[in-house]
């Protein structure tokens, strides 16, 4: 019996059903975890991350350098709405010296006030806030919104929807948003040595697609990441005021 996971549970005022439908997991499998079996790394990582708790606490006969899939992986997520909103606000909260964004909407995080706020609060702080969003007049944008499904209209409009939620970010010192005409193997959100990987994949929502948890090390896995994001900063069109409003 874990009773560590249940006193955890009660604490956060949450049930077997919360943390089944967080991890996308089956609620038979959250009992078994209940009941003293041990969860793979990454629900583990996903549990203690929700409950806002150390993973020592909940299961602590578990050595610690397991924690960890390899130096640069911290954990890997089933989908990207599978991600607990704590470690997307943990990420950027977590942005001293830079924050990067590159997507083509981006929409969950512009739709949430608190997360332009905390940009804002990181920017004035002295952080550089960097933004990519797709152009919305661009093929590349047409044929993501083909490929997911919900066609290139929709895609487009979402992007100036998220241009229209970042306005408040438009007079912040430290903050720059452009427009990126290329294709996307991937989102990337970076906050000084912290990166989140959402991984895409073909006719396949953002939000369904998987998301890496890497550390932002130049010499090791994120280089590869880091790099695109620079040349894609480095190619793209600044926002014009007009296209904020």
């Amino acid at each position: 019996m874990s009773e560590n996971l249940r006193h955890a549970l009660a604490t956060a005022r949450l049930q077997a059903v919360d943390i089944a439908a967080t991890l996308a997991v089956d609620p038979k499998t959250v009992n078994r975890w209940l009941k003293g079996r041990i969860p793979y790394p990454r629900h583990r990582w996903a549990i203690a991350d929700l409950l806002q708790v150390d993973e020592a606490d909940l299961w602590p006969d578990i050595p610690q350098h397991r924690r960890a899939i390899s130096k640069d992986v911290h954990a890997v997520y089933a989908h990207r709405w599978a991600v607990p909103h704590n470690i997307w606000r943990r990420l950027f909260e977590g942005g001293v010296r830079e924050i990067g964004i590159l997507t083509y909407s981006g929409l969950f995080l512009a739709e949430d006030t608190g997360m332009i706020h905390l940009l804002a609060a990181r920017a004035r702080a002295g952080a550089k806030v960097r933004i990519l969003l797709g152009d919305p007049d661009s093929s590349e944008v047409a044929t993501r919104g083909a490929e997911e499904g919900i066609g290139p209209d929709v895609m487009a409009a979402r992007i100036k929807n998220a241009l229209t939620l970042y306005r408040p970010l438009q007079e912040v010192e430290g903050v720059e948003v452009r427009l990126h005409r290329t294709v996307l193997y991937n989102s990337l959100y970076r906050a000084d040595d912290e990166l989140l990987v959402n991984v895409h994949a073909y006719g396949t929502p953002a939000a369904q697609a998987p998301v890496i948890h890497l550390r932002a090390d130049e010499e090791g896995a994120a280089g590869t990441y880091l790099a695109s994001f620079e040349r894609i900063w480095a190619t793209a069109s600044h926002v014009a005021s007009s296209a904020m409003r």
